[in-house]
C-alpha cells in the first residue's frame, strides 16, 4: 500500500491562514506590520521564483515586503552597505539575503553583517548558536518546516530514531539539533550520516524518520528505507526542463514508506511560511527593545 502523502502546500496555506489573523490582530491592537526586506544579487531564475513566491506570501498574511534586486555586479561593499541600511532601518524587522550569492561575494561575510535580531533565515552564527545552547531565537526557516510537517502530521518524534542524511548548516547540522532538544517537537534520537557515511543504507534503514538533504537527486532509494518509515525530502534540485526534483526516488519509495513528503509541494512551501513566522517573531521581539 502506497505511503500517506505529507502535504506541505496543505499545510502552509492552514499556517499561513492562522498567521495572517496574528498579524491582523498585532496591527489592529498598535503594534508593527512586520516587514521583510528581500535582497537578490543576480538574475538566476531560480532565485527571482523563489524571491518572488517569498513576496507574494508575504502579501497574502499581511506582513510589509521590500525587495531589492540589485545586478550580478553589485560589489562586496555595496551589498555591506544595503544590509548596513536595512539593519538601521525600523521597518524592516527581517532581512533575507538570497542565496546563492554571485561567486566575487564572500556569502559567510555577508551573512555576518545581518543584524542577529533581524536575521530570519536563522544563519547567523549567534542564532545557530543559540539554538546550540537550547535557547533559539530564530532557528533555519527549512528545519523549522521539516519539524511542523512532523508535529502536524502528527508523526511521533519522542523517542524516534531519526536519520539525517545532510550536514550543512542550512539543513542538516539546525534541524538535528532542533529534534534533539527537550520538550514538543524533540526528544528524539538523532544520527546525522552523508555521501562519505561507511554503510549509509544500513544507517538509514534504522531511522524511524528518514530525511534526505543532500542536493542530489534520487539518492535514496527503497532498499536505503526501513518499511513504515516517515520519509522527508529536503531536495530541490531544478531539471533542464524547469521541474524540481528531490533527493529520494520517489515513486519507489512511496511503497515501501508509512508516509513521504513530495516534491515540489512538501518542504519547499514550509520553508516560506516558515520565514514569514521568523519575521512576525521578529517583529514582535524588537517592538519591546
Amino acid at each position: 500500500m502506497p505511503a500517506r502523502l505529507i502535504d506541505g502546500r496543505a499545510l502552509a496555506a492552514v499556517m499561513q491562514a492562522e498567521l495572517a489573523q496574528r498579524v491582523a490582530e498585532q496591527v489592529s491592537t498598535g503594534g508593527p506590520r512586520p516587514g521583510l526586506a528581500a535582497i537578490q544579487v543576480g538574475s538566476r531564475q531560480d532565485s527571482t521564483r523563489y524571491v518572488r513566491g517569498k513576496i507574494r506570501a508575504c502579501e497574502k498574511v499581511g506582513i510589509a515586503s521590500f525587495h531589492h534586486p540589485l545586478p550580478e555586479s553589485t560589489s562586496q561593499a555595496e551589498l555591506l552597505r544595503l544590509i548596513e541600511k536595512l539593519n538601521g532601518d525600523a521597518s524592516v524587522h527581517g532581512i533575507l539575503v538570497q542565496l546563492p550569492l554571485p561567486p566575487h561575494i564572500d556569502e559567510s561575510v555577508v551573512i555576518r553583517a545581518v543584524a542577529p535580531h533581524k536575521d530570519v533565515d536563522g544563519f547567523h552564527p549567534e542564532n545557530l548558536g543559540l539554538l546550540a545552547a537550547g535557547t533559539p531565537r530564530f532557528v533555519a526557516c527549512t528545519p523549522l518546516g521539516v519539524q511542523q510537517l512532523l508535529l502536524r502530521h502528527d508523526v511521533p518524534i519522542a523517542g524516534a530514531k531519526v536519520v539525517i542524511v545532510g550536514r550543512s548548516t542550512i539543513v542538516g547540522k539546525p534541524l538535528a539539533l532542533l529534534l534533539m532538544r527537550k520538550g514538543e517537537g524533540g526528544d528524539a534520537t538523532v544520527t546525522v550520516a552523508h555521501s562519505r557515511s561507511r554503510d549509509l543504507p544500513g544507517i538509514t534503514r534504522g531511522a524511524d524518520i528518514l530525511v534526505a538533504a543532500l542536493g542530489q537527486p534520487g539518492y535514496i532509494t527503497a532498499d536505503m528505507v526501513k518499511p513504515g518509515a516517515v520519509v522527508i525530502d529536503v531536495g530541490t534540485t531544478p531539471t533542464a526542463d524547469g521541474r524540481l526534483v528531490g533527493d529520494v526516488d520517489f515513486d519507489r519509495v512511496r511503497e515501501v514508506a508509512g508516509a513521504i513528503s513530495p516534491v515540489p509541494g512538501g518542504v519547499g512551501p514550509m520553508t516560506i511560511t516558515m520565514l514569514l513566522y521568523n519575521t512576525h517573531r521578529a517583529s514582535q521581539i524588537q517592538s519591546v527593545g
